[in-house]
């Protein structure tokens, strides 16, 4: 369906272009859609676009729960499916959208896991020392927890993004939106020893305005950052489970559990819906119950 997948570059170029989609969204939606033309043609034998009905779209989605996937990644399917055949359809490219009647499954919203503030500690010291590794990890981790910045965000910075001076960071997030962001003390002078000691040292022979850089010198990537954290944590002695977000969640759920204002957190992380912030609120009255049922005699 070498049509098709013409077809599919023009959608993702579309939703690149003229929604301002994210890179990492983009991605998604580019694998959601090879997985799902490369079913409808094996599986249902359909070389067409114009042949996929909802019967189609059913039986591809039966085929998603009977591999195990989420709910959270069939609804990122569905979407993702929904919103390439109504490009068809707008295109002309195809005579009907087979989507219409649907439905996504409903995500269930699952709280955050947040380390404690000790945690958080005993993993932002880990990095011990002078050597340019241990200041960008310092540097890095530092940085996440004092703006929740997501990860992708943190390792597209450029130099002209950190205004050190000011006390704040700009941050381009999803849908190319900015925003600014307060860092702290600590955070500043992480990031201003990193780029003094550091940065210089691992840039090599390479000329990129990026902030933080892998060993070649090249800007670092998630999966950099991931391996990362994944063995500082190990260092530590912190067996929770771990995500990249996990120090964007750390920072909103402190920020609240310390009288935070939810708008102001909604603002630095970036949420364009203040019900995806809330989530944080319950995630504090969960811990409050678990407290007060560890610590009260009557409980």
């Amino acid at each position: 369906m070498e049509t098709v997948n013409n077809n599919i570059q023009q959608f993702l170029h579309f939703q690149k272009v003229e929604r301002g989609l994210s890179n990492n969204t983009i991605q998604s939606y580019g694998r959601d859609l090879k997985q799902y033309i490369q079913y409808v043609e094996r599986v249902e034998e359909i070389r067409s676009v114009r042949n996929i009905t909802r019967e189609t779209i059913l039986h591809y989605l039966y085929h998603l729960r009977e591999q195990g996937r989420a709910e959270t990644s069939i609804a990122r399917a569905v979407a993702a499916i929904r919103s390439f055949h109504q490009f068809l359809l707008r295109e002309k490219l195809s005579d009907s959208d087979p989507t219409v009647h649907v439905e996504i499954p409903k995500a269930t919203k699952r709280l955050p896991k947040a380390l404690t503030i000790e945690e958080v500690e005993a993993l932002l010291n880990s990095p011990q020392g002078r050597d340019p590794f241990a200041l960008r990890n310092k540097a890095m981790l530092e940085l996440l927890y004092a703006t929740g910045m997501r990860v992708s965000e943190l390792i597209g910075l450029t130099l002209s993004d950190i205004h050190l001076s000011m006390g704040f960071v700009r941050c381009l997030g999803k849908g190319n939106k900015e925003r600014i962001i307060p860092i702290g003390q600590v955070a500043t002078e992480a990031v201003e020893s990193y780029l003094a000691n550091g940065r210089g040292k691992l840039m090599k022979k390479q000329s990129h305005d990026h902030v933080f850089v892998n060993h070649h010198g090249r800007p670092l990537s998630r999966q950099g950052f991931w391996k990362m954290l994944k063995q500082l944590a190990k260092n530590v002695n912190i067996d929770k489970p771990l995500t990249p977000h996990t120090l964007r969640h750390s920072f909103a759920t402190h920020l609240l559990e310390n009288g935070a204002d939810l708008r102001a957190v909604q603002e630095m992380l970036g949420h364009a819906d203040i019900s995806t912030t809330q989530i944080y609120t319950h995630v504090t009255k969960t811990r409050m119950r678990d407290v007060y049922a560890h610590f009260h005699p009557r409980a």
